[in-house]
């Protein structure tokens, strides 16, 4: 096959719109009448999906909750991300996603919404900066094509309407990704530095997962960019600067604060920025050496809370469902146009784009897929603007050159690589639905017959056409396979998607979809060998999931294969900044997701904060988050997210309590993540020691001002 070139009059990214009265329906000159009412449509349709019914999922991850409630009281919470207004200590991650929130939050008032609605309207962003990107080198079709899957991503469905930082983190690889193409088309280095700048905020959302993208960013430029080969590696130099530049200022800003003057960095074993971005939140999540983590100390056995390492994790239980619908298709799109546009000029805008969007998926998914450390099913959110990128220029691309290619009228590499996408997309749609086997079962069949008629149609279109052209009252037959294949390629991410929107998803592992009948690596459920995490009390096939269907409650993701207290529970939702009332069995802990808080305990808290630093204090982030939505007062977080950190130590914890800094001690429950150990323990060694207990809405606490 010779080169697949660009023909679409619009890929020269030189668009002058037109001026008159209905510009915002007709768009940019040279693209067709239907294409600005398409994206309006597309992008319409994306709101809704993301913001129907999105209070149900309350205050979705208690933890970032909390820090959002912290920083619509305290601009120095707000800066440094911490987890309490009185800023003892932060979140464990960098805090440009909270910032964003948190404006939102100080506008309009903290509640479900003002934190939800930003992360659904950066979703419709992200769908519609894609269709920008996609669109100028391959043409409108492609990007509405490109848009539509990312939309409809199951995981992408789920993490727009959370409020973890996946959802800006993506939002600005993608517009990292516009900007590179712009300067791949103008050889202008204010673009590369915008995409630097990007990506060094997303530095500041995400850590170092923000550049994952950076390796074919950076080798795309290098092949395709224009001028000369030196003058691009300076441009790419100018680029770094940026990166380090926009990731740097904030690092920087928390490594000059005095130690006493800041809080402490959550996470880190030594009130230490970089060891959290490369520690734990870096490097350990390669090799599993994570630094106080939340995991099990596997150091590399290859268990990361999603199964076993290797090339099929993407394809297992938990993370399948979630990401892998058209992974085989954008593979097969990556080959094909990288093959047929192997003679093509260097600066080939079809190949500069699977090498764009080709690298982004490669590194990034080649990482998820041999990473030791944690990594949860949520985090291949990130693969979702490339996948659904190849899926959209590899379509409209091999789809042009169906019939052959500037004369090779006898060349079937087209049909036959559509028709190889449909068939392996189809195929593994109804793997992917037989894993739910008890949900919407006729869809599977759907699939497989759509599919098996697009295929047939898709290697019989020569046939088709010259019947079309030779009876032009059937015109359509040439255009048969196209709906059979949608639907065959389509129909089970969207109904993923349906479901994961009309469920309500809490706690600090959500997982898309309806439930999946085994958990972990390849063929098993668990870690390797099929068997469940460290301490697991669910056997292989066994799903730790509350609820089922399309219509409970998921209260921390698919928890299958991890210790019990791991596991959240289904709670009801307080109102915004107030309490449920009633309290929930056992205490109040969850893993993060929207527990209820007892309206006595509420009170208590409410009544005892004046003159206080803290309201209260109590072990783990994951016990203090629904305190402190509850009462909207601060609680210290004693040990961290899941009370490991050494922070505060007893002497401190001690000097606090003499200060009247703390009111209360909320003792340890059984469902907090982790429990606490070292200093986090002999605090409360210390305070069940000296300090009488009641007993309050179920829980036990401790008056420190007695």
């Amino acid at each position: 096959m010779t080169a697949v070139t660009t023909t679409h009059p619009a890929h020269s990214g030189a668009h002058k719109g037109r001026a008159g009265h209905g510009r915002l329906l007709r768009g940019p000159d040279g693209d067709p009448a239907w294409a600005r009412p398409a994206l309006l449509a597309l992008l319409a349709v994306t709101a809704a999906l993301y913001t129907v019914g999105l209070s149900r999922n309350g205050w979705a991850n208690d933890f970032y909750a909390a820090a959002v409630q912290a920083g619509t009281k305290s601009w120095k919470a707000f800066f440094f991300g911490s987890f309490d207004a009185s800023s003892f200590i932060t979140v464990d991650k960098t805090p440009a996603s909270l910032w964003v929130m948190e404006i939102s939050a100080r506008i309009f008032g903290l509640n479900y919404w003002s934190m939800l609605v930003p992360q659904a309207l950066e979703g419709v962003a992200t769908v519609g900066v894609l269709y920008a990107t996609v669109r100028r080198w391959s043409g409108p079709a492609a990007g509405i094509l490109a848009g539509v899957v990312m939309a409809t991503t199951p995981v992408a469905a789920l993490m727009f309407r959370f409020n973890n930082p996946d959802a800006l983190l993506v939002l600005l690889m993608t517009a990292a990704a516009y900007a590179v193409t712009r300067a791949i088309e103008a050889g202008k280095t204010r673009w590369l530095v915008l995409a630097g700048a990007l990506l060094g905020f997303g530095f500041l959302t995400q850590m170092l997962q923000a550049f994952l993208v950076l390796p074919g960013f950076a080798v795309v430029y290098l092949v395709a960019g224009p001028r000369g080969l030196g003058r691009r590696l300076g441009q790419l130099l100018v680029a770094g600067a940026a990166v380090l530049l926009c990731a740097g200022w904030w690092v920087a800003a928390v490594m000059l604060t005095p130690a006493a003057d800041r809080p402490y960095v959550g996470g880190s074993t030594n009130d230490s920025i970089l060891q959290l971005a490369f520690g734990y939140n870096g490097l350990g999540r390669l090799d599993g050496n994570e630094t106080g983590s939340v995991g099990f100390g596997h150091g590399g056995g290859g268990f990361g809370f999603s199964g076993s390492t290797g090339l099929t994790r993407l394809f297992a239980s938990d993370m399948g469902g979630q990401i892998s619908w058209l992974l085989p298709a954008a593979l097969i799109a990556l080959a094909a146009l990288l093959w047929g546009t192997r003679r093509a000029p260097r600066t080939d805008r079809t190949r500069a784009a699977a090498l764009l969007w080709g690298g982004w998926l490669l590194v990034t998914g080649g990482v998820f897929s041999y990473m030791a450390g944690i990594i949860h099913p949520y985090y291949t959110v990130a693969l979702a603007p490339a996948i659904a990128a190849l899926a959209g220029i590899g379509a409209v691309q091999l789809w042009r050159v169906r019939d052959g290619w500037r004369g090779h009228e006898n060349n079937w590499f087209g049909r036959v690589a559509l028709a190889a996408g449909v068939a392996v997309t189809s195929v593994w749609s109804y793997v992917l639905l037989g894993r739910s086997a008890s949900w919407q079962p006729w869809l599977r069949t759907l699939i497989l017959v759509a599919g098996l008629v697009a295929v047939v149609t898709l290697l019989a279109g020569r046939w088709l056409s010259s019947i079309a052209a030779a009876r032009p009252g059937r015109v359509a037959l040439a255009a048969v396979p196209v709906p059979f294949a949608l639907v065959a390629v389509l129909a089970g991410p969207v109904g993923y998607s349906l479901d994961t929107v009309a469920t309500a998803h809490t706690g600090a592992l959500p997982s898309a979809g309806p439930t999946v009948t085994s958990f972990g690596g390849p063929g098993g459920a668990g870690g390797p060998g099929g068997t469940g995490a460290p301490g697991s009390s669910s056997g292989p096939g066994r799903e730790g999931v509350t609820g089922s269907g399309s219509a409970g409650s998921r209260t921390s993701g698919r928890a299958g294969g991890f210790p019990s207290r791991f596991r959240g529970r289904s709670a009801g939702l307080g109102g915004p900044g107030g309490a449920s009332g009633g309290g929930s069995a056992g205490g109040f802990g969850g893993l993060g997701g929207n527990t209820q808080v007892s309206s006595a305990l509420t009170t208590l808290l409410k009544d005892g904060a004046s003159g206080y630093r803290w309201a209260a204090a109590t072990v783990s982030s994951d016990s203090a988050a629904p305190l402190q939505l509850a009462s909207g007062e601060p609680v210290m977080s004693i040990g961290g997210f899941n009370g490991t950190d050494p922070a505060p130590t007893l002497a401190q914890f001690k000097r606090y309590v003499a200060e009247h800094d703390i009111h209360y001690f909320v003792g340890a429950n059984s469902h907090s993540f982790g429990g606490g150990s070292g200093d986090a323990a002999q605090i409360t060694a210390w305070v069940e020691a000296h300090f009488r207990a009641q007993t309050i809405g179920g829980e036990t606490v401790y008056d420190l001002s007695l």
